[in-house]
């Protein structure tokens, strides 16, 4: 399980980013974290992957204190995050990356079949270099298949959808789904995208740096949908804020 204690960041202007968060999420459940832009929800998954330090609180996974440690000591503990804006890494290529994550040698069918996750051909891609030849979606989405071969405890997405064409957003609705009904562990992700909401097993919204809502995912988006007709607002993207 994974818990937060009375979790606050300020930003160095001194800005109040979270204020007093506290959760507890359980295990073998896909969570959604939605809520309204600069409401604090990247700020919050940063937290949790340890690129950035609570300013006061606590972190715990599975009763673990994993407050003080590292991007590096968290992710031996079991905890994969896929950038909202991917890296590229010149010199290694798409079949070194995505071994590398899932620490072994993999078959040439299994490579096809992560990479068929997120909508690319393994013929045109395991061998290419990860470098500034790749557009956005396509770095977007080879990180997103490398997450995929870590099968980590805790697996958290920034935004997945940002960035990726319509045809490879159902292909990752797909494998969300597929990691859903295989869960053994905790996967978060950070969207505001209406189909991925719906297969969410609960719902927390994020807004003004605390948790103004939370729910059963079913339960969640019905109210959402409610406000959005209630406010007379449409969103051509079907985007909830």
């Amino acid at each position: 399980m994974l818990e937060l204690q009375n979790i606050c960041w300020t930003a160095s202007d001194g800005k109040e980013v979270l204020k007093n968060i506290s959760l507890k999420i359980r295990d073998n459940r896909l969570i959604a974290i939605t809520g309204p832009n600069g409401g604090g929800k990247t700020t919050l998954a940063r937290l949790l992957m340890g690129i950035e330090k609570p300013t006061s609180g606590r972190i715990y996974m599975d009763g673990l204190d994993i407050t003080d440690l590292d991007v590096t000591e968290r992710a031996r503990k079991g905890i994969s995050f896929a950038f909202q804006q991917p890296v590229r890494f010149k010199g290694i290529t798409v079949r070194q990356m995505i071994e590398t994550a899932a620490g072994e040698t993999m078959s040439q069918e299994s490579l096809c079949a992560i990479l068929q996750k997120v909508g690319l051909c393994a013929k045109d891609y395991l061998d290419r270099d990860i470098d500034a030849t790749l557009s956005g979606g396509e770095i977007k989405r080879i990180e997103i298949a490398s997450v995929l071969a870590r099968h980590t405890q805790l697996t958290i997405f920034d935004e997945p959808e940002a960035g990726i064409d319509l045809w490879s957003f159902q292909n990752l609705i797909q494998a969300f789904e597929e990691m859903r009904s295989n869960l053994d562990g905790t996967l978060v992700i950070i969207s505001h995208q209406e189909r991925i909401l719906q297969i969410a097993d609960e719902i927390i919204m994020i807004a003004d740096g605390t948790v103004a809502d939370r729910g059963p995912g079913p339960e969640m988006v019905a109210k959402m949908l409610e406000s959005e007709r209630a406010s007379s607002k449409c969103c051509s993207r079907k985007e909830f804020f």
